[in-house]
């Protein structure tokens, strides 16, 4: 299982929300390269980045400064955050980017996750993020029509093969993951390789998740406050079972 310790960007600030709540923003690194080269070190292959301007107003606010750190860092970046437009996703793509996170596009526009699988394949992913059991937009600020299963059934159909996959009430709360959730999801759709985020406290976490065969696991704030040794939570991802 791969860790990705997360950044996420507001006014090139990076900080965290707590449960998706713009008016809670936690401001931890005035400059996130700081916070990448420190995940580098740590071991970390992959950062997770989400753009949460993009996210709130659409657009790519902080594009320049997240391709800046991962040409610093070297490591491989996935993205998300305001992504609604073939260009933007063609951009993020040609800027180095490894992977780019759907999230409200994915739900309102099938069309382009369609177009987009087409043309990038496993480069383009889906972000599910659900609270009350549906799947939430807009930088987790309306409810969609669509229940976790039923978009990701969606999804599968579209030909996506990585959905993130955040469980808003557990996210910044440090309260531990929804493991349920995340074995359900893993034993229904098969095909779909699951990154669990939100809630990551634990090294408990970490060895339930990798356990139940989850592709990787996102590790927010629990690295910010220090609960998760980053070192520690990607040797044990690694470690083989006994």
């Amino acid at each position: 299982m791969i860790i990705l310790p997360a950044i996420d960007f507001f006014d090139g600030k990076a900080v965290r929300l707590y449960k998706g709540d713009y008016s809670q923003m936690t401001v931890y690194d005035d400059n996130p390269v700081n916070t990448a080269r420190k995940f580098r070190e740590s071991g970390a292959r992959w950062i997770h980045m989400v753009d949460l301007q993009g996210a709130r107003d659409g657009g790519t606010p902080n594009m320049e400064m997240a391709a800046g750190i991962m040409r610093e860092t070297g490591l491989k970046a996935e993205i998300g955050g305001g992504i609604r437009s073939l260009d933007v996703i063609e951009r993020y793509i040609d800027g180095g980017f490894s992977r780019v996170i759907l999230g409200t596009a994915a739900v309102t526009d099938r069309g382009l996750v369609r177009e987009a699988v087409r043309r990038y394949g496993p480069a383009v992913a889906v972000g599910a993020d659900v609270r009350d059991g549906f799947v939430a937009i807009k930088g987790w600020l309306e409810k969609s029509d669509y229940t976790l299963q039923e978009f990701c059934g969606m999804m599968e159909e579209d030909g996506v093969s990585t959905i993130i996959c955040t469980d808003i009430s557990r996210d910044g709360a440090m309260k531990g993951t929804n493991r349920e959730m995340y074995r359900e999801l893993s034993e229904k759709f098969s095909s779909i390789n699951f990154i669990a985020s939100g809630g990551v406290s634990s090294l408990e976490d970490v060895n339930a998740l990798k356990d139940m065969g989850m592709y990787g696991a996102i590790i927010g704030k629990a690295y910010y406050t220090g609960a998760v040794d980053l070192k520690e939570a990607i040797a044990a991802a690694h470690k083989e079972n006994d």
